[in-house]
């Protein structure tokens, strides 16, 4: 559990820094600058609590799960943002004023394509995760 709660944490942060590397460019930075902020390893790391969810929804066809993870990461983005807003006073991706599609700053409607995809590419993670760790248990 420890080692999958690692590598979410970790591919997590590299999905986000490629995300904003690659959105850099239509602000303008050809360096395609991509960030992160450490709070973001933990959150990314708790995808392992997501795990028994994907086993439960795997049956449903993929234009309905990937509605679910939405719903799933704008929850979990607005709560892990409220927390740590609520503790240090910011939340570190504050989306206000960033465009009219967001809900106190902690998240963004218009990002629903993109969770639809992660939620998408979580579960093949998950289902990697499972055979490679099984086989490596045999």
């Amino acid at each position: 559990m420890i080692i999958r709660f690692f590598i979410y944490g970790i591919i997590g942060w590299a999905m986000e820094i490629f995300w904003t590397g690659m959105w850099s460019v239509f602000q303008g930075d050809i360096r395609l600058r991509g960030t992160t902020y450490l709070w973001m390893f933990p959150i990314y790391g708790l995808a392992i609590l997501l795990e028994p969810i994907h086993d439960r929804i795997r049956f449903m066809p993929w234009i309905i799960r990937g509605g679910v993870w939405v719903l799933l990461i704008w929850g979990i983005e607005y709560i892990s943002g409220w927390a740590i807003r609520s503790v240090i006073g910011v939340c570190p991706w504050d989306y206000s004023g960033a465009t009219e599609y967001q809900i106190n700053g902690l998240i963004r409607l218009d990002y629903a394509p993109a969770w639809f995809a992660a939620g998408l590419i979580f579960e093949k993670l998950h289902d990697t995760l499972t055979r490679v760790l099984e086989f490596r248990l045999r």
